[in-house]
């Protein structure tokens, strides 16, 4: 089994028009949810091997935030790879990032932007999830032994959680 983490980046800041979008923070709210995200994750006991992480600003700081709430070993915490590809990624851009990695990571969490996060949710899982709001986790399972095989697997939404989704 392969188990895909999709989480959006938490609210990030546009209190300054002239910053490169690139480098917008996360605002009050985004600092507040990244770490109850990251509670709830940790109490399902699902333990990522390997992390990819859009290189933008708000996500670099929603992966922060998260991973202080995951309790995750020094090994957890160097699965860690900012990848620039994942800034401004089609849906499509980031299946084939996925189906790219290595067969003997077994849960992959994938950090992002919309429209490439939620697109690619909707496509690989069974049953729509529809918009994915800032912080939106979507917990997928994957039957099969390898992420190249993914596309095709019999698919599982194990849960999608955000925010304001009442736990």
């Amino acid at each position: 089994m392969k188990t895909l983490l999709l989480l959006r980046h938490a609210k990030s800041s546009w209190s300054s028009l002239e910053m490169a979008d690139v480098d917008r923070p996360l605002n009050k709210r985004g600092k507040r949810d990244a770490p109850e995200m990251g509670k709830r994750l940790l109490k399902r006991d699902v333990h990522p091997d390997r992390i990819l992480c859009s290189p933008a600003e708000r996500a670099r700081a929603t992966w922060e935030a998260f991973s202080s709430s995951l309790q995750l070993t020094a090994a957890q915490l160097n699965a860690l790879t900012y990848e620039p590809g994942i800034y401004e990624a089609s849906a499509q851009s980031l299946l084939h990032l996925v189906q790219s990695q290595d067969d003997a990571f077994s849960t992959v969490l994938l950090i992002g932007h919309n429209p490439g996060m939620e697109t690619l949710a909707n496509e690989l899982s069974p049953e729509p999830v529809g918009h994915m709001p800032t912080c939106a986790l979507v917990h997928l399972r994957f039957d099969t032994n390898h992420w190249a095989g993914i596309a095709s697997a019999e698919p599982t939404l194990v849960y999608y959680d955000y925010p304001k989704k009442k736990p």
